[in-house]
């Protein structure tokens, strides 16, 4: 344990939380045959044309300082891509290059919360909200979901009932990591509503819009916004394009932020290398077809899955409508945590602790499912076996 005498450090940086999914990586890292479904990306290696072009930015002598913001062709690649994918213009004034979406994320909270405030946070929900709000030292106030036979559902009135005085943003992730949750478009209508009413600022995490079964994409706060709104999108190039060791990603944000959110990028990373945004440009422009084929198979996958377990009694799960995780429960395992240490040794399959998503995670374990087909099909055969087993076991 740290001494306050000899280290004496700041409480927001003491009180950190530590990373529940992280703990359970190390425990299972480099297990002969184990198949690694923990973390929150793909088995698919960034495709090579991305590489090449950033190959050929260092090969160019690009290794030099440039624009905070991002280098103008990267900008105007995102502002184009989102007008394609949204059918909404996009300029690229509004399109700000960071260093992976938790940068975006870090940019976003020290711009809208800090000591005093709250932001309100619908769980479970990828820990690194809670840890970006509370290193700013904000509060997060956690609005818990419910879970029934439809699957994950977020109650607006639940939402409502969280907002107080101190409260500064709501932050919403849709399609949802870790449950696959995706508002509605009238649920992104009853949002926005409660935002514009109580002047609130929203963090729009829509990291995950185009992993969407049902249509070509999730609805999105830009479907019924207005130039007035107070709304920061959050984005990477991580889950589309195979690109998370890149620390690649965007903020966009009303252009009269440009400055604030400059200065924050020159005191926090001092801009984006500009080899990676050539990669960045590359995969806009080029990576299409690549996403498409990404979607496909997830989609094969949570189907597999789903036939798989819902033939096995004990396990609690609905289909997710978004993202690429199922967020289950196996019945009579209220410590997950030991769940999640009990599959790596006894069905050798890493999966992440509900624990680590906060209120309301307690009880489920996430599973990514974006990888070959094949492994998911073992994986989820794996599980079967080990829950048939320990309930014969608990008979």
């Amino acid at each position: 344990m740290l001494s306050p005498e000899r280290f004496p450090l700041r409480p927001e940086a003491l009180a950190a939380p530590s990373s529940g999914i992280v703990e359970v990586f190390d425990y299972g890292r480099n297990r002969p045959g184990l198949l690694p479904l923990w973390v929150g990306e793909g088995d698919r290696a960034t495709p090579s044309f991305i590489i090449e072009a950033a190959s050929r930015s260092l090969a160019a002598g690009e290794t030099f300082y440039t624009h905070q913001a991002g280098i103008p062709p990267l900008r105007e690649a995102i502002a184009a891509y989102l007008t394609r994918i949204s059918g909404q213009k996009v300029g690229a004034e509004r399109i700000f290059v960071t260093n992976g979406g938790m940068h975006a994320l870090q940019i976003a909270v020290r711009m809208t919360s800090g000591p005093g405030d709250e932001v309100i946070v619908p769980t479970p929900a990828w820990p690194n909200f809670r840890g970006a709000l509370e290193v700013a030292g904000a509060t997060t106030r956690e609005v818990p979901m419910r879970f029934g036979n439809s699957g994950w559902q977020l109650e607006i009135d639940d939402i409502a009932r969280a907002i107080t005085p101190r409260t500064r943003a709501l932050c919403i992730n849709s399609p949802a990591n870790p449950t696959g949750w995706t508002a509605t478009l009238d649920e992104v209508r009853a949002i926005l509503a409660l935002a514009r009413k109580h002047g609130l600022w929203i963090i729009a995490d829509e990291i995950y819009g185009q992993f969407f079964h049902d249509a070509p994409r999730a609805p999105s706060f830009r479907d019924l916004m207005n130039e007035e709104d107070r709304i920061l999108f959050v984005q990477t190039f991580s889950k589309n394009w195979a690109m998370t060791g890149w620390r690649m990603g965007w903020l966009e944000a009303p252009p009269a932020l440009a400055q604030v959110i400059i200065n924050l990028i020159q005191y926090s990373s001092s801009g984006t290398p500009v080899f990676a945004q050539r990669a960045g440009i590359a995969a806009l422009e080029g990576g299409d077809s690549f996403i498409v084929e990404q979607v496909r198979q997830a989609k094969l996958n949570r189907d597999q899955l789903i036939t798989t377990l819902f033939a096995v009694p004990g396990f609690r799960l609905a289909t997710p409508p978004g993202a690429f995780y199922l967020f289950f429960g196996v019945e009579g395992a209220t410590d997950t945590r030991a769940l999640a240490f009990d599959l790596i040794d006894h069905a050798g399959v890493g999966l992440a602790p509900g624990t680590a998503f906060g209120t309301g995670g307690e009880g489920f374990l996430r599973l990514c499912y974006l990888r070959k087909g094949e492994d998911v099909a073992e994986a989820a055969n794996r599980l079967a076996a080990r829950i048939r087993a320990r309930a014969v076991a608990h008979a």
